[in-house]
């Protein structure tokens, strides 16, 4: 049973590229949650924000989250939505094309709950997201 059904995705990336990918990936995965594409840090703290006004964003279940970005980056990012209290239970994923041991620890340090590396090809970039769809969607349970 799906325990997030068709909810709110937000994906932090700058690159357009990676996001046509990721949301090409999605739909051949079989992910049909609604996706809200923010291109540098500032803006996905403030997309957050927005969240908890009245009228505000829709709070997304899970984030997408990439390292290098402009201006505030991905581990900023990290930094200040899991030392947030109405922010920290939601999942962080980061999605980054770096596999250096010293970011992945520094993410798990931040409080990522888990740390994908880009595939470079589309058929490996389906087979995480369905490996993120899978666990994430319908393995587990995370609070609204």
């Amino acid at each position: 049973m799906t325990q997030i059904d068709n909810r709110l995705i937000l994906l932090v990336e700058d690159s357009a590229a990676d996001v046509r990918v990721t949301k090409r990936a999605f739909q051949k995965a079989g992910m049909d949650n609604p996706v809200e594409h923010v291109d540098d840090g500032r803006r996905a703290i403030n997309y957050l924000h927005l969240c908890k006004r009245p009228g505000g964003t829709e709070r997304p279940a899970l984030i997408l989250l990439d390292l290098n970005l402009p201006g505030m980056d991905g581990r900023e990012v990290l930094r200040s939505i899991k030392s947030a209290d109405d922010f920290r239970a939601i999942p962080v994923v980061v999605l980054s094309t770096s596999d250096d041991e010293r970011d992945v620890r520094e993410c798990y340090r931040l409080g990522a709950n888990s740390y994908i590396k880009k595939p470079l090809d589309l058929p490996g970039f389906v087979d995480a997201m369905q490996t993120l769809n899978e666990f994430w969607f319908d393995t587990a349970i995370v609070p609204n």
